[in-house]
């Protein structure tokens, strides 16, 4: 998933973002409640985790803003404001569901698997490409009986190029789909992260990892293996 994390404190955004990015998914971590409201405008988002208090723009407001917008996605309200009211203010402004800082870790990581099973992209904890399974919270490849753990940037690519077989995606696409808001690759990065990735599909016997030269790369099981 795509998430974008809003805390001013970098002492915990920091860590938050650690684990969501170690838990395969692409985080755009931010500080400032007004470049979060721009951000939103910009891309889409599987899930919104939001500090409540925020410079310029609190949380609650940024819900109820995202809302107006017509979006429909999971939001987490991240906060120290723990009183039913306050849990009914959250709730009322659009928020799926109330998280009291300092959050634990693993119940965070549960609460977003809990609110991805709610973004229309969402096809189950596993995802199939005829018998190539990638399992979504373990990081997993699986073909016949070949199992892989992938790094982190290997899941993402392979998520993504498994949500769009036969596709071509384009460097840009790749780009904006897996490297963080703020950030670009280096010069070489994709092309070294695809040479990674079609290796470790090779070892389980799919060489379906194909260059389309000049324009980018798609997942083609059709083709031999």
């Amino acid at each position: 998933m795509r998430i974008l994390l809003v805390e001013d404190d970098t002492n915990q955004r920091e860590p938050l973002q650690a684990a969501l990015s170690g838990a395969g998914h692409v985080v755009d971590g931010v500080g400032d409640g007004a470049i979060a409201q721009w951000i939103m405008s910009q891309r889409e988002y599987d899930l919104l985790i939001l500090d409540w208090l925020l410079p310029q723009v609190s949380g609650v407001s940024l819900c109820q803003h995202y809302r107006h917008m017509g979006k429909t996605v999971p939001v987490l309200i991240l906060t120290a404001k723990d009183t039913i009211s306050d849990k009914i203010s959250g709730l009322d402004a659009g928020a799926d569901d109330y998280l009291v800082k300092p959050a634990d870790i693993f119940e965070l990581l549960a609460r977003v698997r809990a609110l991805g099973r709610r973004s229309p992209l969402w096809k189950g904890d596993t995802l199939h490409v005829k018998d190539l399974t990638l399992h979504l919270s373990a990081l997993t490849l699986e073909r016949e009986k070949h199992h892989l753990r992938l790094s982190t940037r290997e899941f993402q690519l392979l998520e993504y190029l498994m949500r769009h077989p036969r596709q071509v995606l384009s460097r840009d696409q790749i780009e904006q789909a897996l490297w963080e808001w703020g950030s670009e690759p280096e010069s070489n990065a994709i092309t070294a992260l695809v040479r990674r990735l079609r290796q470790r599909l090779q070892a389980v016997g799919a060489n379906w990892l194909e260059t389309v030269y000049g324009i980018g790369y798609r997942l083609n099981p059709d083709v031999q293996s």
